[in-house]
C-alpha cells in the first residue's frame, strides 16, 4: 500500500519515531499532540540494539552517539553495602552480539532528535494544541474529532498517547489499573555536585528488601539519572511531574550505600519527583479495520526492564512494514498487532518478575537469586536480538 493518510495521535517517542518510519516510507502524516510546547518531560532512557536498529536506520545514529553514554557493563548491587552480586560488560558485547550499540541518553535529547527528523521529512506534520476526544471510523476512512469542534480526516489513526490514551480508552473503556505497591523517584544530578563516593561508568542496579535503585550517566557522564522503585502503601498520581519533598527521597533511602546518600544529597530540593507505578490488564486485539494503537497505548510496561520506549520503536516499524505489505488495511494492522502481541507481553512478564526479583526479602535470598543467574546478555538475547527491519512478519 501506498500514499496513505495516517493521523498519529501523541507526539512522544513511540508517535514520533512510527512517524518518521511511515513517511520515509511514501506515507502522508499529520502527528497530533495536546501539549502547547513540542517536548519532552523526563530523565534518562536506556536504548539497546533492538531499538537501535530502527533509529539507525533513520539516520540518527551518530546524533544519539553523540549526547548518549555506552555504559560499560551491567552490575547489581545490594542496597546497603555495596556488596556486587553479579556483572556483566555491557557497551562492547552489546554491539559485538547484537548489531548495534547500548545507549543511556536523556530522553529529552532523544525526543528532540526524532522529531527533528519528522520535520526534516514532513515540516508541517506535527501539530500542537490539538487534544483529541474521539473517533469514527467507516469503510472509507477515518475521522479524528478534536476539542476545539476541528477534525482529521485520514485512512489510518494510529493512537500512541499512552497511558492515557484516548483511542485505547473508545476501543476498550475505561480498564482499571492495579497499584503495584510502588513509589518511583526520579531525579537528575550535575555530576560536579556529587560528593564522593562516585560510582563508577556502569549501570549500577542497588537491591534491597522493599526497593531498589538504577543509577546511571547521561551526557557524556556530565548528569546522574537516578530512579529509586521504594514500596509504600501511599498511592499518588501516575505523573512523571509530581514533586515531592527531598526530605520524603532521603527518608524512604535511609540506610542505602553512601553512593545513594551523595546522590540524594546533591539534589535539587524541589527536584525531587515521585509518581505511582500501575499494571493494566494486557490486551490481544488492539486493532480495529482502520485503527490500532502502540506503545504503552497498546501494551503499559513498567520500567524494571527498561524496555518501554523500546517497544513503542519497535511497534513503529513494524506497523511500518506491515502496511508496506500487499493487502488490506484490516489485513496490515491485524498483521502489525499479530507480530507483536507476543512479544510485548512476554516484555511485560518480564519487567513484572524483575521487581520482584529486585526486592527479594533478604540478603540470602539476593545471593541465592543472583548465584544461579545466567549472564545479562545470554538470558535477554531473545530480547536484544530482535530486528523489527528484519524480523519475519507472519
Amino acid at each position: 500500500m501506498e500514499n496513505l493518510k495516517v493521523i498519529v495521535i501523541g507526539a512522544g517517542l513511540g508517535g514520533l519515531t512510527a512517524a518518521a518510519c511511515l513517511i520515509r516510507a511514501g506515507h502522508d502524516v499529520d502527528v497530533y499532540e495536546q501539549a502547547p510546547v513540542l517536548a519532552e518531560v523526563g530523565a534518562g532512557i536506556q536504548i539497546s540494539a533492538n531499538p537501535m536498529h530502527v533509529l539507525a536506520d533513520l539516520g540518527l545514529k551518530d546524533e544519539i552517539m553523540a549526547v548518549g553514554v555506552r555504559p560499560g557493563a551491567y552490575v547489581f548491587r545490594l542496597h546497603d553495602t555495596g556488596e556486587e552480586l553479579q556483572r556483566f560488560n555491557l557497551a562492547a558485547d552489546h554491539e559485538r552480539m547484537h548489531g548495534q550499540p547500548y545507549n543511556q541518553i536523556h530522553r529529552a535529547d532523544l525526543h528532540e532528535i526524532i522529531a527533528n527528523k519528522v520535520l526534516a521529512l514532513k515540516p508541517s506534520a506535527i501539530h500542537l494544541n490539538a487534544r483529541a476526544t474521539h473517533f469514527v471510523e467507516s469503510d472509507k476512512g477515518v475521522e479524528l474529532f478534536f476539542a476545539d469542534g476541528s477534525s482529521a480526516k485520514g485512512d489510518v489513526l494510529v493512537g500512541s498517547e499512552g497511558l492515557k490514551s484516548v483511542v485505547r480508552k473508545q476501543m476498550f473503556g475505561d480498564q482499571p489499573a492495579t497499584y503495584t505497591g510502588d513509589g518511583a523517584w526520579r531525579i537528575t544530578v550535575p555530576i560536579e555536585r556529587v560528593a564522593e563516593p562516585h560510582l563508577e561508568h556502569v549501570m549500577s542496579v542497588f537491591m534491597g528488601p522493599g526497593g531498589h535503585c538504577v543509577c546511571y550517566y547521561l551526557r557524556s557522564g556530565s548528569l546522574l539519572n537516578f530512579v529509586g522503585c521504594i514500596e509504600t502503601d501511599e498511592v499518588s498520581e501516575e505523573s512523571w511531574t509530581m514533586r515531592f519533598p527531598k526530605e520524603r527521597l532521603r527518608r524512604d533511602l535511609e540506610g542505602w550505600h553512601p553512593a545513594i546518600q551523595a546522590i540524594v544529597d546533591a539534589a535539587d530540593e524541589d527536584g525531587c519527583f515521585r509518581w505511582s507505578l500501575h499494571n493494566r490488564p494486557p490486551v490481544r486485539d488492539w486493532s480495529t479495520k482502520r485503527v490500532t494503537i502502540l506503545g504503552d497505548a497498546a501494551h503499559p510496561t513498567l520500567p524494571y526492564l527498561a524496555q518501554g520506549a523500546a517497544m513503542a520503536i519497535e511497534d513503529g516499524a513494524v506497523l511500518t512494514r506491515a502496511l508496506q505489505m500487499e493487502g488490506s488495511i484490516p489485513a496490515a494492522l491485524q498483521r502489525y498487532q499479530r507480530n507483536r502481541i507476543d512479544r510485548t507481553a512476554r516484555v511485560v512478564e518480564t519487567s513484572t518478575f524483575n521487581r520482584r526479583l529486585f526486592h527479594l526479602p533478604s540478603v540470602a535470598e539476593m545471593r541465592a537469586a543472583f548465584a544461579n543467574r545466567k549472564e545479562g546478555e545470554d538470558r535477554n538475547a531473545w530480547l536484544y536480538s530482535y530486528n523489527p527491519l528484519t524480523v519475519k512478519l507472519e
